[in-house]
């Protein structure tokens, strides 16, 4: 069941995504998520308790962040699936874990921003989607920023939620959001987060490590399909730069996507007033623009479809002995 719940979320997701409607009448279970570690954050990140203690802390938050996310799911679809059309509302459920179409609508908007408003525009756009200081950019940075998100978030917004749901179902889906969320969260290099945030983000990277390669094997696979762009030169930067990245797993699909349009992203960036060193992933050209950003929601599109199909394939193979 898990297979097909997981096939039914990709493809509500693709359909009508998260409706503005319901985001502002109920909120989005990544923002419940948020309160509760939130919620964690102020009640055990103390300034004046010790390294160790916030770090204890962290550990037992950690493990209320999994916990409590997967409980819920397991109880959600267990019951679901015991009603008529149950597989259809989980299938529902579990499509507001994924965020194929948002994904692809923040980007575009970026490209939209950077032609009809210009830099200012271009840095407003960009400015929701990543966590770097957008007034530091040009307009080839810009650029770059929403191209390195969409590889990025192709892996920790569509094909890890997508793998943790296929293994566990809503349970798994809902756990791994949930990690995904804390890091973004608390699992900073910072005083604040350095030593509570630590087994967050260390977890994060654990749960995202399958997904990043396989994202990486699906932009490859959607370059080798689409005429300007090269399978080969993506599959030759994701084996020279991808494990340079300062990321264990980011690096995988944006090193993908530079090679296969000829790009060079990652490279330093400024957070916060501070520059952080990163290598570069691709050894293209670093002058992009937003007729590249669109080169990339098209791969990107491809990329998902394989994937929709893989999963559909799959699906059909585990109910065929049914």
């Amino acid at each position: 069941m898990n297979v097909t719940v997981t096939l039914l979320a990709l493809l509500i997701e693709a359909a009508v995504g998260y409706p503005d409607r319901i985001t502002r009448a109920i909120g989005h279970p990544v923002m419940w998520m948020g309160y509760m570690i939130d919620w964690l954050d102020c009640k055990f990140n103390r300034p004046d308790r010790s390294a160790a203690y916030r770090k204890t802390s962290g550990f037992m938050a950690a493990f209320c962040i999994v916990a409590v996310p997967a409980a819920l799911g397991f109880g959600v679809q267990r019951g679901l699936l015991l009603l008529p059309l149950g597989i259809v509302m989980a299938g529902t459920l579990a499509s507001t874990l994924l965020a194929q179409r948002s994904l692809h609508v923040h980007v575009a908007r970026v490209a939209d921003a950077l032609e009809r408003e210009g830099l200012s525009g271009g840095r407003q756009a960009v400015s929701q989607i990543v966590g770097r200081d957008p007034d530091t950019l040009d307009a080839a940075g810009v650029s770059r920023a929403a191209i390195e998100s969409l590889a990025e978030n192709f892996s920790d917004g569509i094909v890890a939620p997508v793998f943790w749901l296929t293994l566990g179902g809503l349970a798994g889906g809902a756990a791994y959001k949930a990690i995904n969320t804390a890091d973004s969260m608390i699992g900073h290099r910072t005083p604040r987060y350095g030593d509570f945030g630590f087994a967050a983000a260390r977890l994060d990277d654990l749960v995202n490590l399958p997904a990043s390669r396989l994202s990486a094997l699906l932009i490859i696979a959607a370059a080798a399909i689409s005429k300007n762009a090269s399978a080969s030169q993506a599959w030759r930067a994701v084996r020279r730069d991808a494990h340079h990245h300062r990321s264990p797993n980011a690096g995988y699909p944006e090193a993908a996507m530079a090679g296969a349009l000829g790009l060079a992203l990652a490279g330093p960036r400024v957070y916060g007033g501070v520059m952080v060193e990163d290598a570069a992933m691709g050894n293209g050209r670093s002058d992009a623009g937003p007729t590249d950003i669109r080169a990339a929601l098209a791969l990107y599109r491809r990329a998902d479809l394989i994937f929709i199909v893989l999963v559909a394939v799959l699906a059909a193979v585990v109910i065929a002995p049914m």
